[in-house]
């Protein structure tokens, strides 16, 4: 068995250093031990640029230089992103621009001039506008879930690469029932039966440790085996050149195919019936237009800074108050979305220029609105029914 490992490495930027740091310790400690005792192993990983910048600051230079030499061993096939983790379709190309450049420089900071040939997109969110500016920014290939490629999960579209018909991207299609497991586990039991396949996963970092306990070391073990092999994504499309063109549909990693075909391929963070979502979106164009109008203005990369953050995905999905699955709680923390909206108010209110005074009230009007709605249903409904 072929089996091609994608890891997302992500932590908000707003998010407490307590939980940063159980994240570092619990999993991200654990792929990179498992990877310096296994040396055949190769991964493809994407590591969020405020991850990195929150790596440093937290004094975790020493876990950053074995990223490097993983690297330079061959075994971690870095990534281009965005560096605070929005949804690309959803922000203007300027502001996607920017965050892509940053996560490059980034990158370029803690690993030297590595060659970003692929690019991962904040929650696998895929536009075909999207795609072309990560072509014309010299981008070779794009990892998506297997429901963009036609709308269902059937794994028929996991085995090989195809050609984005929009852009000319390579891409590959990750299979969702295994991702969705507990991946190491999944991936014994498919080579025990004596499975001839290549197998895609794409997961978050954190899974290996903090969100899977793993007390029989399945991840350890797998990696062992002499019967699965390892392979980073360009190593793969290397020796298997995309042959067929393929229409992507604008989706996730968490689209539903009720979703997709209600014309709703980002519904956790952009749904039109979420009051929240839209009046948050809603401050989110109001300070990425103001911001752009003021470039020159002395303060404005503090304004930038703050949008970058404010623009996280983690801002709006938390508004969802969607349930992703039986065992998951409801997409629902106030706290969590207060701190999105903090970022987005702070940088319209780091401007100087007198002329931004009544966009400033505008801003605030609408951010006093936000904050009334967030509490109210939190107090409202969720709490309610907590009780």
């Amino acid at each position: 068995m072929l089996w091609i490992n994608f890891l997302h490495f992500y932590q908000p930027a707003t998010l407490d250093r307590e939980v940063i740091i159980e994240a570092i310790e619990k999993s991200y400690r654990r792929i990179i031990k498992a990877l310096q005792k296994n040396s055949n192993v190769r991964f493809t990983v994407n590591v969020q640029g405020c991850l990195l910048e929150k790596m440093h600051e937290l004094g975790y230079q020493m876990l950053l230089r074995d990223l490097k030499q993983l690297a330079e061993r061959g075994q971690l096939e870095f990534v281009g992103s965005a560096a605070f983790h929005p949804i690309l379709p959803l922000i203007p190309a300027f502001e996607a621009v920017a965050q892509i450049k940053l996560q490059e420089e980034i990158i370029k900071k803690y690993f030297g001039d590595v060659k970003l040939k692929g690019f991962f997109l904040p929650e696998m969110a895929y536009a075909p506008k999207t795609a072309k500016l990560l072509k014309n920014l010299g981008y070779e290939w794009i990892i998506l879930d297997e429901i963009s490629a036609r709308g269902t999960t059937n794994g028929a579209y996991c085995q090989r690469p195809y050609r984005d018909a929009a852009s000319g991207l390579s891409v590959v299609f990750r299979n969702r029932a295994v991702s969705q497991s507990y991946v190491p586990r999944s991936v014994a039991e498919l080579a025990a039966e004596k499975s001839e396949q290549t197998l895609i996963t794409a997961t978050d970092a954190e899974l290996y440790g903090l969100r899977h306990a793993d007390i029989s070391g399945h991840f350890e073990k797998i990696l062992k085996r002499t019967d699965v092999t390892t392979q980073t994504i360009s190593g793969f499309l290397a020796e298997h050149e995309p042959t067929q063109n393929i229409t992507i549909l604008r989706s996730s990693w968490e689209s539903a195919p009720a979703e997709l075909r209600a014309q709703l391929p980002y519904a956790l963070w952009y749904n039109k019936k979420n009051v929240i979502q839209m009046k948050l979106w809603q401050l989110a164009r109001l300070a990425l237009e103001t911001a752009q109008r003021h470039t020159r203005d002395p303060q404005y990369r503090w304004a930038a800074w703050r949008l970058h953050r404010g623009l996280s995905s983690c801002t709006f999905w938390w508004a969802s108050g969607k349930k992703i699955s039986v065992w998951s709680a409801a997409s629902w923390n106030p706290d969590e979305i207060d701190r999105g909206l903090d970022e987005l108010i702070k940088a319209v209110r780091a401007l100087d220029d007198a002329t931004t005074r009544l966009t400033k009230l505008k801003a605030e009007k609408l951010y006093v609105e936000i904050k009334q709605l967030i509490w109210n249903k939190h107090w409202t409904h969720y709490w309610k029914v907590a009780k």
